[in-house]
C-alpha cells in the first residue's frame, strides 16, 4: 500500500542565469530528490501531482515534467499513466545479487569478505583518527571497554554485541554515510558466517581481540591515523586467520594443517 507524499518544506528559489547557470530540468531533478529525502519517502510511495510538485520545488510544471522523465530514466522515479508518480523500487544490483548468493561456509567467499573488510576498515580507522568528534571518540572507546569486560567474563554474546558497536562506532566517526552503511552490511554477512559456518565457535581469542580494540580506540582518540590503520589491518588479519582455520577444520577435520 502506498501513501500520498506530503511535505511542509518551503518552495526553493528558481535557478538564476549567471555564470553558474544550469538547465532548469537539472535543478528541478535535484530539488525533487531533496524533496524525497525531506519527506521521508520510500520505494513505492506516491509523489504529489506534477503541478503540486512544481509548487513545492518552486519551478514550472513543464520543467518539472522534464525532470521527472530524467529521474524515471535513471531509475529513481516510476511514472504510471493515470495513476501518478512513485518512488521507484531499486533494481537488483550486482551488490545485492552477491549478498543473496553469499555462502557463509564457503572458504573462498569468506576470504573475499575479509579481504574487503580489511580494505574498508583500515580506511575507516584512518579517517576516524582524522575526523572523529569528541562524542564519537567516546563512543569508540566505550565500545572497546565493553569488549574488554565481555572478554574478562568469557561472555561470547556480549563480546559480539560490543564488537558490532566498536566497528560501527569507528565507521560513524568517519562522518561518511556510505562507509557507515557498507560496514553495517559487512557486519551482517560476518554474523552469517558465525551463525552458520562457525556455529558454536569458542571464544579463546576474545582477550586478544579486546586488547586490539583498546589499542585501535587509543590511536583514534590520540589522532594517529597511520597507527590506527596499521592496528586495524593486524586486527582484521588475526580475525581472518581464525575464521579460515575454523572453517578448514570443519570442512576437513583430519587435515594436518587444520
Amino acid at each position: 500500500m502506498t501513501r500520498a507524499a506530503h511535505s511542509t518544506a518551503p518552495a526553493l528559489e528558481p535557478p538564476g542565469d549567471g555564470p553558474g547557470y544550469r538547465p532548469g530540468y537539472e535543478v528541478a531533478a535535484e530539488r525533487i530528490l531533496e524533496h524525497l529525502v525531506l519527506a521521508g519517502l520510500e520505494p513505492g510511495d506516491r509523489l504529489p501531482t506534477e503541478q503540486d510538485l512544481a509548487d513545492r520545488v518552486g519551478m514550472s510544471r513543464t520543467v518539472v515534467r522534464e525532470a521527472v522523465k530524467i529521474l524515471s530514466a535513471l531509475g529513481r522515479l516510476s511514472v504510471h499513466k493515470g495513476r501518478g508518480i512513485y518512488v521507484a523500487q531499486p533494481d537488483q544490483s550486482s551488490w545485492q545479487h552477491s549478498l543473496t548468493h553469499f555462502l557463509p561456509a564457503d572458504l573462498h567467499q569468506v576470504d573475499e569478505l575479509f579481504a574487503f573488510r580489511r580494505h574498508l576498515e583500515t580506511t575507516t580507522a584512518r579517517l576516524a583518527a582524522q575526523r572523529a568528534t569528541p562524542a564519537q571518540v567516546k563512543a569508540v572507546r566505550e565500545a572497546a571497554h565493553q569488549s574488554t569486560r565481555a572478554a574478562q567474563q568469557g561472555d561470547i554474546d556480549a563480546f559480539s554485541r560490543a564488537d558490532d558497536a566498536f566497528h560501527t562506532a569507528i565507521a560513524a566517526a568517519t562522518n561518511n554515510s556510505f562507509l557507515t552503511a557498507t560496514i553495517d552490511i559487512l557486519r551482517r554477512l560476518q554474523h552469517q558466517v558465525t551463525a552458520i559456518g562457525l556455529a558454536g565457535l569458542a571464544g579463546g581469542s576474545l582477550h586478544d581481540a579486546a586488547a586490539q580494540h583498546e589499542a585501535i580506540a587509543h590511536a583514534i582518540a590520540t589522532g594517529e591515523p597511520t597507527y590506527a590503520h596499521t592496528l586495524m589491518a593486524h586486527h582484521i588479519d588475526r580475525t581472518t586467520h581464525q575464521f579460515q582455520r575454523e572453517i578448514r577444520h570443519r570442512i576437513t577435520p583430519d587435515h594436518p594443517n587444520a
